[in-house]
């Protein structure tokens, strides 16, 4: 008997808000030309905090983009999520009126590390300043890191399988995961994905505590990894989701595959550990080729982590020797997040998303700001470069000691 064919994970559709960009094609334009929006931070509430530079979401107005009452209801993060899950499902040619027809067969699942601190700062205020009575309902729920599933979910009447990943920085490739899952399972489609809003004056306050922050002021210099001269990274806000949605089912409805989600792990190695994160950064990229059924000289681009500080970039350079080996040496690598900052859990899924677009475009983002790397890597810098690209790799890191990597493999585009 002829085995049942087996079910593939296809990124099917993309939408963004990021600090260079608002779609995914301003988003792609501003990453491969290596232009860094990366700025003192102008947010009210921020000017006496020692950060100074950060990558801020300028040109986003949420409401022309989410309905009022969702956003007295709403926090920032969440005003993103909605706002790049819409993009995303129109990209994927997934309107309202395809995905009422089947509500339970349309799930959402995403990440974050910050949650609501700008809503929940201003009704804190609210109570200190004038007592409880001024203090609304949706401060129980908009704060939460779960309120950006449950809102998308309640907005667009998805009711299939949801969940939140709260797995640290890496967070955002585990939600990638669970969704590529979900639909090897059975489920047709799921909003997957991660933003983050960590730039209020009490989310600030709560990063200072982060030893890997950097403290320069200069944004040219802020954040530079890879380098001698690497001083921590920079945050940032924005973020992406994708439509993952079961490969031969989205080419029987004429969409377009973008990529495939082909294989992932991720591992633990403990808070600030980047020494011990070799082990588990290689431990992780080894289990995802063995998922993707991927030798490592089919590798054709690494998305690094790039955190930004020595001991951690020197870990990660020497974790892709270990999982790749000679061939670890020759792949170029790049970290285009040079140019908007680490959005946290957001920041791989913003990464995955430019992984898509350079395996489509066969084009290489640069990796701004940088221009003398130290580590043994072919760390490309200066502009893009041409190559031809079927099949990229996303690490991540988080500060409290996830590992997550992630292979895609170049989709072939839309259904004969």
């Amino acid at each position: 008997m002829r085995e049942p064919h087996p079910r593939r994970a296809a990124i099917t559709g993309i939408g963004l808000v990021a600090p260079n960009g608002t779609s995914a094609e301003t988003f792609w334009k501003s990453t491969r030309e290596g232009i860094s929006v990366l700025d003192r931070i102008t947010r009210e509430g921020c000017g006496h905090l020692p950060l100074r530079v950060a990558g801020e979401v300028r040109d986003f107005d949420p409401p022309s983009v989410v309905e009022e009452r969702y956003l007295v209801q709403t926090d920032r993060f969440t005003h993103f999520a909605m706002a790049a899950a819409d993009q995303a499902l129109d990209d994927a040619g997934l309107d309202r009126a395809g995905t009422d027809a089947a509500p339970f067969s349309v799930g959402v699942v995403t990440a974050a590390g910050s949650g609501g601190g700008e809503f929940g700062q201003r009704e804190l205020q609210q109570l200190w300043d004038k007592g409880s009575r001024y203090v609304g309902p949706y401060q129980s729920i908009a704060w939460f890191y779960a309120a950006s599933t449950g809102q998308i979910s309640i907005r667009r009447g998805f009711k299939g399988p949801c969940g939140v990943v709260a797995a640290d920085e890496a967070g955002g490739l585990d939600a990638l995961a669970h969704a590529a899952r979900a639909v090897r399972r059975g489920t047709d489609v799921i909003v997957a994905g991660a933003t983050e809003a960590p730039l209020a004056p009490y989310s600030m306050v709560c990063q200072l505590g982060y030893e890997e922050l950097s403290a320069v002021e200069d944004p040219d210099r802020a954040y530079r990894p890879f380098t001698a001269t690497a001083c921590g990274f920079v945050p940032a806000e924005g973020g992406a989701m994708l439509v993952v949605e079961e490969e031969t089912s989205a080419r029987g409805r004429g969409a377009s595959v973008r990529a495939t989600l082909a294989g992932h792990a991720s591992t633990f190695t403990g808070a600030s550990r980047w020494e011990q994160s070799r082990e588990g950064l290689a431990q992780a990229i080894r289990g995802a080729l063995d998922e993707a059924d991927c030798a490592p000289e089919d590798i054709d681009v690494v998305f690094a982590d790039a955190l930004g500080v020595p001991e951690a970039d020197r870990a990660e350079a020497l974790a892709i020797a270990d999982a790749l080996g000679a061939h670890g040496r020759r792949v170029p690598v790049t970290a285009p997040k040079t140019a908007i900052g680490r959005s946290y859990s957001a920041a791989p899924v913003l990464d995955v998303a430019a992984a898509v677009l350079a395996l489509e475009h066969g084009l290489i983002p640069p990796t701004p700001n940088v221009f003398d790397p130290c580590h043994d890597l072919d760390l490309v810098t200066s502009r893009a470069r041409a190559a031809e690209l079927r099949t990229a790799l996303v690490l991540s890191r988080g500060l409290m000691g996830s590992n997550s990597a992630l292979v895609l493999r170049l989709g072939a585009g839309e259904a004969s």
